[in-house]
């Protein structure tokens, strides 16, 4: 349809209709949760008891705040850690595999290239579970036979990174695989024949034409590893990631210092949001002449 033209207006409610309950349906929740973050209530539900801030800054025997809550901090920083190596590790590989599945040829590379798609389709607890099957039978089987106990095969934070990089770096290497398909090699074959070395020519052209998607990458990496949940559940030992923390303080029974962390992560990951789309749209002013 050419837009100029005038819409019927059957056509123009209906349009405006699902635009309008696709947005109640995508931000009522959110904003239904970080409204109860400041509800003056034990309990993150209604009825509206009035303003607080006590599950933001409380320190007292029956309310105890974010700020303060020990436990909730450190799942904080635990699934900080671990969104931080699963972020380098799905970059770095990432990178590596958009180099090789674009810039080589070998046999078998459009099998190797559906067998890295394969842990977008596979459901996160069946990885988990699968992870952790493979991982304990090999840390049995040093074990049993060398004597040699593997720790990091055992569930716990380093298996839990190990899971989630396993479909994370997949994301990547699409990612940073399409902006180097994009890119112009006579570039490259220019520098080259000016005499810059193959190393020169990846750290000074092609990297800094990369370095957008890598950055894209690195942050779609974080985000999925810090609010994972099914492939963590099945992989994470004594130390809990936030999420597992909330799903088990969600069961026995929730308050709404939940809400005030949930609030945190909708502003922390509209922040990263928007750093992303301003460092996309920022130019390089014109040099002058």
């Amino acid at each position: 349809m050419i837009p100029s033209l005038p819409r019927p207006w059957a056509q123009r409610v209906g349009l405006n209709g699902f635009m309008l309950g696709f947005f109640v349906f995508l931000f009522v929740p959110l904003l239904v949760v970080a409204a109860f973050a400041f509800n003056d209530a034990a309990y993150p539900t209604p009825p509206w008891n009035g303003f607080t801030l006590d599950w933001f800054t409380a320190n007292t025997d029956d309310r105890v705040g974010l700020l303060f809550d020990s436990e909730l901090l450190e799942s904080l920083g635990t699934s900080a850690w671990v969104a931080l190596w699963v972020t380098l590790l799905s970059v770095g590989v990432g990178t590596c595999n958009a180099f090789l599945l674009e810039r080589f040829e070998f046999p078998g590379k459009n099998a190797v290239a559906m067998l890295a798609m394969l842990p977008l389709v596979i459901p996160g607890v069946i990885l988990g579970i699968s992870i952790l099957a493979f991982a304990s039978r090999i840390a049995n089987f040093a074990y049993d036979t060398w004597e040699i106990e593997l720790e990091f095969l055992r569930p716990g934070l380093p298996l839990v990174i190990l899971g989630q990089f396993c479909y994370i770096v997949t994301i990547a290497t699409l990612t940073i695989s399409a902006s180097l398909r994009r890119f112009d090699r006579t570039l490259e074959e220019a520098a080259l024949n000016l005499g810059a070395s193959r190393a020169a020519v990846l750290w000074t052209i092609t990297l800094p034409y990369l370095r957008p998607s890598m950055i894209g990458a690195g942050a779609m990496a974080f985000l999925m590893s810090f609010e994972n949940f099914n492939t963590t559940l099945m992989l994470v030992g004594s130390d809990s990631p936030l999420t597992v923390l909330m799903y088990s303080r969600m069961r026995e029974g929730a308050t709404p210092v939940l809400n005030a962390v949930s609030l945190f992560l909708m502003v922390a990951s509209a922040v990263l949001a928007l750093l992303l789309l301003w460092r996309g749209g920022a130019k390089p002013a014109p040099e002058g002449h």
